[in-house]
């Protein structure tokens, strides 16, 4: 053989018989997949930012203006605190938990009914890597939603008197991140579970609005009779609403601590739960 030949067989990479097609190679995270799937669920509800973004920021005004206007002046103050600061809050928590549900439901199940869920479960993805990206994509529009909701809600109060304030920073932020991490898993494991969109409106109709509407958003559970005092407190979005309510009135309803070990572990079991679906495959893979 000549050194011409001999030089080009050098050149040529040799097979590593002990990597097996199919095996990862980019360490512990694929850093890169998952920041690309988290972008595409993002740039998803950007492309539609009208209906995804302003349209809940126009309805949880309308309902602060319809409730403080039809209300605002005769309602008395609840726990102390004035009735537009006291509803505000409220309504800023609805719209980031049911807009972070939203958002990884509907993403999964409209990936089944077209058929396109293999374009997300082909790639190098590991479980985890799937459930943070969908999880922290749900998760953005949620906070993306709930900032913008709070600026509008600000200046509206502004307007009306009753300047917005902030009392607890700290607690303004857990609590939006909890509430928005929590129903992004709840949304990942509805999308997962639903075969069709039917089954997934009767969990946001039968679950989810119920939750957010008897966790007391519009009025304290304090006034309630027994045993829808007590049973209030089973609610987890109770404590996510209260919580994150103390933030900006500084008055706490239930135990602050007591809400941040509720809401911790819930973020923590239904993550873990995702997670579980995704490993396993359960409906979404043959």
């Amino acid at each position: 053989m000549s050194t011409t030949d001999t030089s080009k067989e050098s050149e040529i990479p040799s097979l590593d018989l002990n990597t097996g097609f199919g095996a990862r190679r980019f360490g512990a995270i694929n850093w890169l997949g998952l920041w690309t799937l988290y972008l595409k669920e993002v740039r998803r509800f950007m492309k539609v930012v009208f209906q995804t973004v302003i349209a809940p920021v126009i309805q949880t005004l309308l309902f602060l203006i319809v409730f403080t206007q039809a209300f605002g002046a005769a309602r008395p103050d609840v726990n102390g605190v004035p009735f537009i600061e006291f509803l505000a809050p409220g309504l800023i928590m609805m719209a980031v938990l049911t807009n972070a549900f939203t958002n990884s439901s509907s993403s999964l199940i409209i990936a089944k009914v077209q058929g396109s869920i293999v374009d997300v479960l082909m790639p190098p993805l590991s479980a985890f890597e799937l459930t943070v990206a969908l999880v922290a994509g749900a998760a953005t529009r949620g906070i993306m939603v709930g900032t913008i909701t709070a600026i509008t809600c600000a200046g509206f109060m502004t307007a009306s008197g009753a300047p917005m304030a902030i009392e607890a920073f700290w607690a303004i932020i857990y609590f939006s991140m909890a509430a928005a991490i929590i129903f992004a898993s709840l949304g990942t494991i509805g999308g997962i579970w639903a075969d069709k969109f039917d089954q997934l409106a009767a969990v946001t109709n039968f679950v989810i609005t119920p939750l957010t509407f008897l966790s007391g958003t519009f009025y304290s559970i304090q006034n309630l009779p027994e045993p829808f005092r007590t049973i209030s407190h089973y609610n987890p979005v109770y404590y996510l609403i209260d919580g994150f309510r103390a933030g900006f009135t500084g008055v706490h309803e239930a135990n602050a601590m007591t809400g941040v070990l509720v809401t911790f572990s819930l973020a923590a079991i239904f993550a873990f739960a995702a997670y579980t679906l995704l490993r396993i495959g359960y409906k979404i893979k043959d």
